[in-house]
């Protein structure tokens, strides 16, 4: 369990620094970004975990209640709603066309593509990072180690994974705030699987949260 728990976390350091050297000095586009990410967040720790015979990502998808999912239903909306709300209040400080800007260089993201690629965020991109932030790090390493800490390490890599992706939106204050909203997130998300066994509760509130980003971005964008 030891060595088990050890492979797992050198293999998720490794992981976060390739897809930051991806996202920040490479930047290869939106398409490839995906694809790559894919790679790296799906189907390596996949292979690790179908050759060490720890959790089957199959197991992840199984659903034990849905009154829990009509709960996280209901916390996604509260998300949804509280976000907008932070947007609203914040707006005077977020610089739009910047974002605009940086998203259009790197990624090649434009007003003519946004709405194609503000559905598979909402929909693929969180399944993904609930795969491996939640699926692949907190539910295997909390057979082995407390769960405070499992807790921390998963909300911590959450949260530190986004750093490239946000490190020139914001100034610096509002970065930090950002980053430390991601890890509250992260926690918030690793209690709703350690409670039901599943990604299916975290993910259904990280799409709400990531249907807020989006609507945001319909504003920025002036498609609504």
């Amino acid at each position: 369990m030891r060595r088990n728990k050890l492979e797992i976390i050198i293999l998720v350091t490794i992981l976060l620094i390739l897809m930051y050297i991806v996202d920040y000095h490479i930047q290869p586009g939106y398409l490839l970004k995906s694809i790559i990410k894919i790679m790296l967040f799906l189907i390596i720790p996949a292979i690790y975990s179908v050759y060490k015979k720890s959790i089957p990502i199959k197991n992840l998808f199984i659903i034990k209640s849905p009154k829990e999912l009509l709960k996280s239903l209901a916390l996604g909306f509260g998300i949804y709603i509280f976000i907008i709300t932070c947007y609203f209040i914040l707006k005077g400080f977020i610089d739009l066309d910047n974002i605009k800007s940086i998203l259009d260089t790197n990624l090649s993201v434009n007003k003519d593509n946004f709405i194609y690629i503000s559905l598979y965020i909402s929909f693929i991109n969180s399944l993904l990072e609930e795969v491996f932030f939640r699926g692949f790090i907190f539910f295997n390493l909390k057979k082995s180690m407390s769960s405070w800490i499992t807790y921390s390490i998963s909300a911590f890599t959450f949260s530190i994974y986004h750093v490239a992706i946000l490190l020139n939106w914001f100034n610096p204050i509002l970065f930090l705030v950002a980053l430390i909203g991601l890890f509250i997130g992260g926690l918030l998300f690793n209690w709703l699987n350690h409670k039901n066994e599943n990604i299916y509760n975290s993910w259904l509130v990280h799409m709400f949260a990531n249907f807020a980003i989006n609507t945001v971005g319909l504003i920025m964008y002036g498609i609504i």
